[in-house]
């Protein structure tokens, strides 16, 4: 049962408090009078002992303007900005050039990528932060004339996925990817180890490997963007097959403490279509658990199956669960905290709203105000809604 008190206002409008230094615990126990765990209590992940549960969700920013799709000195401060976090996940990051998808998205394949990304690491630690690199090869999702001279996207299977996609001249049809060979397949492990290793060296505390949202990893998993016929489609065990190997090679590279794995199982986005999802992923989770992986970042998409198999996949999965919940018509917000205190998660992950609050972790201990994100500063541009959030202190 749920004592606490956060507001469950979305725009802290009404019983705003004054600010405090910094995340607070939040008076909460259940009826036998016995402490419960809230989403300011400290969390073990990785070796490092985190100061909240809060996670700052990766969020496509399209901003990475140094040389070769490398991070700039306003991402730097972006990141820094967001510290207070019990985690931060960083925007997709594509492992080898084949794998970007969007504009000015940034890399971890290069020298000059590590280079920079030291940059961002460096100022998130000296702020007493924790940031994981999320690695994201965008698959069939992308454009030619996003991608050096000579190379298209990619796919389980030559199937173009329906609608269009951002580039450098407006909206573009999707293509039909090149579907990767035995001898490519092997090579896309092999770059996401290899990126795993660069992330390590930028400094990162660790890795998010990207299977959700449509991406490559989740083309492989769903029934429709694969269509192969061999030992990576068919079957269940088949289409999980890239994912788990993936996930190995990572782990292997880096030590499994410092992976996680996002999911969102039953998403659509960007074309997919999943006949079995129940079975899917709880074959997909039973696969990596004997890993030992830092954690499981679930996306849910708003169904009461989905909760039931976010819950099903909490039990099956003895990490940290990252729970991104559903919330539709809306932002995931104060209203969801209870999540950590019911056990449905281990940590919650919010976009927007930490996109908008640098400080997210002491305005949610506070019950708000929060400022509001402005869409149109999503994606690309220049510091206008992207360093300029005010803080509380402010």
């Amino acid at each position: 049962m749920f004592k606490g008190r956060v507001s469950s206002n979305p725009k802290g409008l009404n019983d705003v408090r004054q600010p405090s230094e910094g995340p607070r615990s939040i008076d909460v126990e259940d009826p036998g009078g016995i402490p419960m765990t809230t989403a300011f209590d400290p969390i073990q992940l990785a070796g490092r002992l985190l100061p909240n549960r809060i996670v700052m969700a990766p969020m496509t920013r399209s901003r990475a303007y140094g040389p070769g799709a490398s991070p700039t000195a306003a991402m730097a401060e972006y990141y820094t900005q967001r510290a207070s976090a019990g985690l931060i996940i960083t925007e997709g990051i594509q492992p080898s050039p084949v794998g970007q998808g969007y504009p000015n998205t940034p890399g971890l394949h290069s020298p000059e990528q590590v280079t920079a990304w030291r940059r961002v690491t460096d100022g998130v630690h000296e702020a007493d932060g924790t940031i994981f690199a999320q690695l994201m090869h965008t698959g069939r999702i992308g454009h030619p004339s996003l991608l050096p001279d000579g190379l298209t996207p990619v796919g389980p299977s030559p199937v173009a996925a329906a609608g269009q996609t951002f580039t450098l001249t407006g909206l573009q049809d999707f293509v039909t990817p090149e579907e990767l060979t035995e001898q490519g397949i092997r090579e896309t492990v092999a770059d996401f180890a290899r990126a795993a290793r660069n992330a390590i060296d930028a400094g990162f505390d660790g890795v998010e490997i990207h299977g959700a949202n449509g991406y490559l990893l989740h083309q492989f998993l769903c029934t429709n963007a694969n269509q192969r016929t061999d030992s990576w489609g068919g079957s269940i065990d088949a289409r999980i097959r890239f994912p788990v190997e993936v996930v190995g090679a990572v782990a292997d590279a880096i030590g499994a403490h410092r992976v996680g794995l996002r999911i969102s199982p039953s998403n659509p986005y960007n074309d997919i279509v999943e006949n079995d999802p129940r079975d899917t992923y709880r074959a997909l989770v039973q696969s990596i658990e004997p890993l030992g992986l830092a954690y499981l970042h679930v996306i849910e998409m708003g169904s009461a199956a989905d909760r039931d198999l976010s819950v099903e996949l909490h039990k099956l999965f003895t990490g940290t669960l990252i729970l991104n919940p559903a919330t539709p018509g809306a932002m995931t917000g104060p209203e969801q905290l209870p999540l950590i205190e019911d056990g449905i998660a281990d940590m919650l992950s919010f976009g927007a709203l930490f996109l908008a609050n640098p400080d997210l972790p002491v305005r949610l201990a506070a019950g708000g105000p929060f400022n509001t994100p402005d869409p149109a500063t999503f994606y690309g541009g220049d510091e206008h809604g992207y360093t300029d959030y005010p803080r509380l202190t402010d």
